[in-house]
């Protein structure tokens, strides 16, 4: 550790990469500002493009039953508690209608971890949704709950995930990860995939062709050890199967939950983390603000300080705005902060390709200023 951090930042910058010990004492030591341009000068590098992303979907909870027991969550309910839901199909269905109505291209679908709901219950509802709409992308089903179905099941997790992909499973979201360490795990949940487990369910969809993404709750009870620790997981498990498409990191969402005496982490701690997600992720094409955590100039700030995507719309959210934090941009809203950064806002799916034409006009307007 004989580096200077303005050492660490500068070889970062350049492709060097960042070592576990030079990450933790990023942490430790590095001013934001300092964290920031180097987050960007990476992000500069590896996406020189002038464009900045964002995709449209809704985020569609189809119940909200869970076996687990996380003391972050204040989404999850028993099974037999009198607001306990599992979507009607055509409810679930009709929300996709609405998606597609609005531009969108994919939904993102998660639930807990319903105890009574059998695999081929999954996918029959995959089968519906690709009968009804089959250019849209299902971005579902966390590592938990693909762990928690082969519990269910009693059937391999290669063999689940097959059964997934096969009725219309396109990608798989990183929900469920907090913190991949075991001992922050075992603090906060109850019932719940541990951090081998979870690496292991996108190792597997990995290996089948599949890609996903990787996501940090972060701001509880973890030590920024154990943040960078997590980053650590992540790296390797790229380094081994290249599956990760981005990397989404947000603020532990406290009101109304179990841990509501933690103080939450702002807007400082964020920027920060997320300039380290850069630095430290060398191997993951793309970092996403989180603005439906931090607000919408924040979630701008971000794109300064290495994200290259904005995110989605996110036509609807249950889990975050359940634990009292609701923020709501629109598309429009969504262009123009990507565009008062000084870049081209364009659409993309959840594999990274732009679903829209090149705006060229666009371009030479921005660079004639």
């Amino acid at each position: 550790m004989s580096s200077t951090v303005p050492a660490i930042l500068q070889g970062a910058a350049e492709g060097r990469r960042v070592t576990f010990e030079e990450g933790v004492r990023l942490a430790r030591e590095a001013g934001l500002h300092a964290l920031g341009r180097a987050a960007d000068a990476v992000c500069r590098r590896l996406h020189p493009e002038p464009y900045r992303t964002y995709n449209i979907d809704r985020n569609i909870n189809y119940t909200n039953v869970c076996t687990a027991v996380c003391d972050f969550c204040a989404f999850y309910r028993k099974v037999n508690d009198a607001d306990a839901y599992v979507l009607d199909r055509d409810v679930l269905l009709d929300k996709i209608r609405e998606t597609v109505e609005l531009g969108g291209d994919q939904i993102l679908m998660q639930g807990g971890l319903h105890p009574k709901l059998p695999l081929e219950w999954y996918e029959e509802l995959l089968r519906d949704i690709k009968a009804h709409y089959p250019a849209v992308n299902v971005h579902g089903f966390s590592a938990p709950e693909i762990y928690h179905f082969t519990k269910v099941s009693k059937l391999p997790l290669d063999t689940v995930l097959s059964r997934l992909k096969d009725a219309g499973l396109g990608s798989l979201p990183g929900g469920g990860a907090e913190i991949l360490v075991d001992r922050v795990r075992a603090a906060i949940t109850r019932g719940k995939v541990m951090t081998d487990d979870w690496l292991e369910v996108h190792r597997a969809w990995h290996r089948l062709g599949g890609r996903s993404t990787a996501t940090m709750m972060f701001g509880h009870v973890e030590t920024l050890e154990e943040r960078v620790e997590h980053l650590e997981r992540v790296r390797q498990l790229q380094d081994e199967t290249g599956g990760f498409t981005a990397f989404i990191s947000w603020t532990f969402q406290p009101d109304h939950t179990d841990m509501a005496d933690v103080p939450p982490a702002g807007a400082f701690e964020y920027l920060k983390t997320q300039a380290l997600s850069r630095i430290y992720l060398d191997n993951v094409p793309n970092i996403q603000s989180s603005w439906v955590t931090q607000g919408p100039k924040i979630g701008q700030v971000g794109l300064f300080f290495g994200a290259n995507d904005m995110g989605s719309l996110m036509i609807e959210e249950n889990v975050v705005s359940a634990a009292g934090t609701v923020h709501h941009q629109s598309i429009e809203q969504i262009r123009r902060s990507i565009r008062e950064a000084g870049y081209i806002p364009r659409q993309r799916n959840v594999f990274y390709e732009y679903l829209d034409r090149a705006p060229e006009a666009a371009e030479a307007a921005l660079a004639a200023g």
